[in-house]
Formats: structure tokens, C-alpha cells, sequence
């Protein structure tokens, strides 16, 4: 998991911005240090939770296994996923992220609606001193067209 670029779960996930409290300029993925806006000599950032919905502003396919540090497993044939681009209904800004699987480019156009859910990147087993198998969950978010399960 990204440390406190999201939280919640469900219904209730969401991804974490900063605003800034002199010029009220929204930052993801958040900033803790200094506002980024040229234009501001800076103020307090306080964390905000991010529009769970926004509206397709690109999108693309990925048909080639990423360099690391992407976590994927060498050993397994790659497989595309669709890569998208949302401005948050309202922040007004761009983020991109994965869309579930199972959604391709196929499903996608400019300007659909789609939602922030929790996601998946990578699950790896690991063995603990005991010898007793466990498991990593490593989470990360998602875009999901409105109106689709997954």
C-alpha cells in the first residue's frame, strides 16, 4: 500500500489530497512539505479526501510488462490493462490510475463516468520464521466505469 494516499473502504474509500489553507490549491498525490503552487508563498496543507467520481479524460492500454519497480511476476505471461486518465468531479484535476479488471479500452470512452474503488497491485506468499505460509497484500486503487460490478 502507497502510505496515506488512501483510506477507507467500500463505499467509503477514498483517495487523500492535500489542500493548502492560503490558496486552497489541491495536491495528489498529497503534499506534506510545501504548497507546489508557484503563485502562493504557502500555507498549512491539511489532508482532504478526494472525489470518489470523475469523468474520463484519456485513456489507454498497456501492452507491455512495466520496468520495476511496477510489481509484477516475471514467471506469468504479462497481461494489458487499461490505464485512465479522470478528472475529479470536484477538484478539477487529473489522476490516473488502473481500471479493474476486466475492463478493457474496449469498454472505456472520454467522458464516462467511473468511480475510485480498492484494488489489487500485487499478492505475494511469504514464509514467516515459523515456517507457516502468510501472505502480502500490497493495495492500491482502481477506476470503475459507474454501474459496473467488479
Amino acid at each position: 500500500m502507497v502510505a496515506d494516499w488512501f483510506a477507507g473502504e467500500a463505499d467509503n474509500f477514498r483517495l487523500l489530497g492535500t489542500r493548502c489553507s492560503a490558496c486552497a490549491s489541491v495536491f495528489f498525490p498529497r503534499e506534506d512539505g510545501f504548497c507546489r503552487n508557484p503563485g502562493c508563498s504557502g500555507g498549512d496543507l491539511d489532508e482532504v479526501p478526494l472525489s470518489p467520481r470523475g469523468r474520463i479524460w484519456s485513456y489507454t492500454d498497456s501492452r507491455y510488462r512495466p520496468p520495476a519497480p511496477y510489481a509484477s511476476d516475471p514467471e506469468l505471461p504479462w497481461q494489458p490493462y487499461a490505464l485512465i486518465a479522470v478528472e475529479l468531479e470536484a477538484e478539477r484535476m487529473v489522476v490516473l490510475g488502473q481500471a479493474v479488471p476486466g475492463v478493457t479500452t474496449a469498454d472505456l470512452e472520454v467522458g464516462m463516468e467511473v468511480e475510485v474503488v480498492p484494488g489489487v497491485l500485487e499478492e505475494a506468499d511469504e514464509t514467516d520464521e515459523a515456517d507457516e505460509d502468510s501472505a502480502t497484500t500490497w493495495t492500491t486503487w482502481h477506476w470503475r466505469p459507474v454501474g459496473v460490478d467488479a
